[in-house]
């Protein structure tokens, strides 16, 4: 073998010897991953992940030490599967003798505890083993941490029937299209106001107000009362005065009895009422007015309200609308389809052709309010945006709050657009011409949907834990008592007894390790790919290839060194001759004592040294990975 020629290896073994079926062949469930790499470390052959592991060890299938026994009769189950140890991927099971009822299949983007992954989607183990029992999945809106893990999901618990309201069915049929290898989607649209069948169980809707149209709360009904979660809401209010059309909405809860709660607790830590959708609509029709020259507006593509008021307005203004990115392309072209609004012929143009008009002429929105790599205002920022290109005197709004992680992007898409003699306006400068409001409600929000609720049992949802146990203490102070409160893990299994009296959490939990799907592979257990991921990121790696004859036990050639994000070869030869010495030896003296001689031993051996050699020479851990060839 020639020092130069280039070896195709892979750093993680993968076994996958019980791949699960079915009969449409999704893609393969990875049951099980196996290291063959190595790492120094004072705790063992691999350090610890940094903060919570992002596995925390529960098994994808339940053990007999966590076997979950079957429903008492007359109970109700509910098992939040997703989005409450996080904000995304929001899943809930409701469960009866005959029927469960899942309401949303979110996902959530890949971040630093997930390298290399698309996107993380809720454990859907739970379901998969009780498919026959699943009548229906319903969404309460379309933004991506409820719909993202639609098509996947669906694949896995048997195909049920979704339902949801016409703009949410349109923005799922668009996800599905991406995922033509899976089966067909049985839609079905409801209104509002409308009551349904599923199985045994009847189940309503009511409406909610939120930054996408076409938002809806759920309600299961059962013989102890509602069981309701109204999704993502916030009230149509000015200054506390709930609107008429809102109170109608929820005077369905005047005379009824809520036996359960479970919503939002997004902005629970949030004083007062969150500001209301039409003082954003007001401050950006105001901007629009009066700003001279070419506007910019970033803003959250799931924005569809915000954005289709930004077209009636420009357009009534006699300005062309340009909207360049993927995601907010598609989302306009929905909202037009499900005829929430129609431009006019010849409003909407190209992003390329932009710069044909007078400034004052045109109003551009993008993605990227965010600061992402790729979005449209980044490579605009950049100058590497093929079809645009930002101007002096250009005016850009930044429609949106800065979503915690994203501070340092953000600043820098700032500073590149600042260097090219923009005006930056965003949420914390604009004065009283409000640029963006919380889809969420605010503390007096959620107040009040408690108190017009007025449930007997209560279980926060949509937020990490924190605000979960905020939203426990503020139920207590609007009068529910501690004992029929649950805060719930992912996972947790909660059980309200037949006569209705009695919420208890069980010891017992639903499989609730995040499943990832990177490519076509959807996995459930992936620590190890993931630790690795994460330590090439850190430290790169090392690998050695080693040719023994099987015979002397002798090493053939002096081994072959690749080092990849570790160290500069050329600069540091006398690292590496040292290394060379320590393989031989490693090997050559471990061989001895075989017969036969058991290379994975000798592997084993040989990773765990060198590893513990290189971070004595270098204070740095890089992945290391033994390869031993008998010749």
């Amino acid at each position: 073998m020639k020092k130069n020629n280039r070896l195709s290896f892979s750093a993680v073994s993968i076994e996958n010897k019980n791949e699960q079926k079915s009969e449409q062949k999704p893609p393969e469930k990875k049951k099980q991953a196996k290291s063959s790499t190595y790492q120094y470390s004072k705790f063992g052959k691999r350090r610890p992940p940094k903060g919570r592991p992002f596995h925390s060890g529960d098994k994808s299938r339940n053990s007999n030490e966590n076997k979950i026994p079957p429903l008492e009769k007359g109970a109700i189950r509910i098992v939040p599967l997703g989005g409450v140890e996080e904000i995304g991927k929001n899943m809930t099971a409701i469960e009866t003798d005959d029927d469960i009822i899942v309401i949303d299949a979110g996902m959530y983007f890949s971040n630093e505890e997930t390298p290399g992954v698309d996107y993380v989607i809720p454990n859907t183990t739970y379901l998969e083993e009780r498919k026959d029992k699943i009548r229906a999945l319903f969404i309460t809106h379309a933004h991506l941490d409820h719909i993202g893990g639609v098509p996947v999901v669906l694949s896995r618990i048997g195909n049920p029937p979704v339902y949801s309201r016409n703009l949410s069915i349109l923005m799922i049929k668009k996800r599905q299209a991406e995922f033509p290898h899976l089966p067909p989607l049985k839609a079905e649209i409801v209104e509002k106001d409308e009551t349904i069948m599923c199985g045994k169980t009847k189940v309503r809707f009511f409406g909610v107000t939120h930054t996408i149209p076409d938002s809806m709360g759920v309600i299961i009904e059962t013989k102890n009362g509602w069981i309701v979660t109204p999704g993502d809401y916030k009230l149509d209010q000015i200054d506390g005065v709930v609107s008429a059309e809102e109170e109608k909405e929820y005077s369905i809860f005047d005379k009824e009895k809520v036996l359960l709660l479970m919503t939002d607790s997004t902005n629970v830590e949030n004083e007062g009422y969150s500001l209301p959708e039409t003082k954003v609509h007001q401050g950006l029709e105001n901007l629009i007015k009066k700003i001279n020259g070419r506007i910019i507006i970033a803003a959250f593509a799931s924005h569809i309200t915000r954005l289709t008021h930004v077209v009636k307005v420009a357009e009534g203004l006699g300005k062309k609308i340009a909207i360049d990115g993927r995601s907010m392309k598609t989302n306009i072209d929905v909202a037009i389809e499900a005829g929430y609004f129609k431009p006019k012929k010849g409003t909407i143009i190209p992003v390329e052709e932009a710069g044909s008009y007078p400034p004052n002429k045109v109003v551009i929105l993008m993605t990227g309010s965010q600061g992402e790599e790729f979005a449209a205002l980044s490579r605009a920022a950049n100058k590497s945006h093929t079809k645009f290109s930002i101007k002096k005197g250009d005016t850009i709004i930044l429609s949106a709050s800065i979503v915690p992680g994203n501070e340092r992007a953000v600043e820098k898409i700032k500073d590149n657009l600042s260097r090219q003699g923009v005006r930056i306006i965003s949420y914390r400068t604009a004065g009283e011409d409000f640029v963006h409001a919380t889809g969420h409600g605010n503390k007096e929000d959620i107040k009040w949907l408690h108190k017009k609720t007025h449930p007997k049992f209560f279980i926060p949802i949509h937020g990490n834990h924190y605000r979960l146990e905020l939203h426990k203490e503020l139920a207590m102070e609007v009068g529910t008592p501690e004992e029929n409160i649950v805060v719930p893990d992912n996972g947790s299994i909660i059980e309200i007894s037949p006569d209705g009296e009695k919420m208890t959490l069980r010891k017992e939990k639903a499989p609730s390790a995040p499943m990832m799907v990177d490519g076509l592979a959807i996995s459930d257990v992936q620590d190890v790919v993931i630790r690795d991921r994460q330590m090439l990121a850190q430290d790169g790696m090392f690998v050695i290839i080693a040719l023994m004859d099987q015979k002397t036990g002798k090493l053939k050639k002096s081994p072959d060194l690749i080092s990849r994000g570790f160290v500069y070869l050329k600069e540091n030869q006398e690292l590496l001759r040292q290394v060379r010495i320590i393989i031989k030896k490693s090997i050559e003296d471990i061989s001895q004592k075989m017969n036969p001689i058991d290379f994975d031993s000798i592997k084993n051996n040989l990773g765990e040294t060198i590893s513990k050699f290189l971070y004595q020479k270098t204070a740095k851990r890089p992945l290391v990975i033994p390869v031993v060839l008998g010749v």
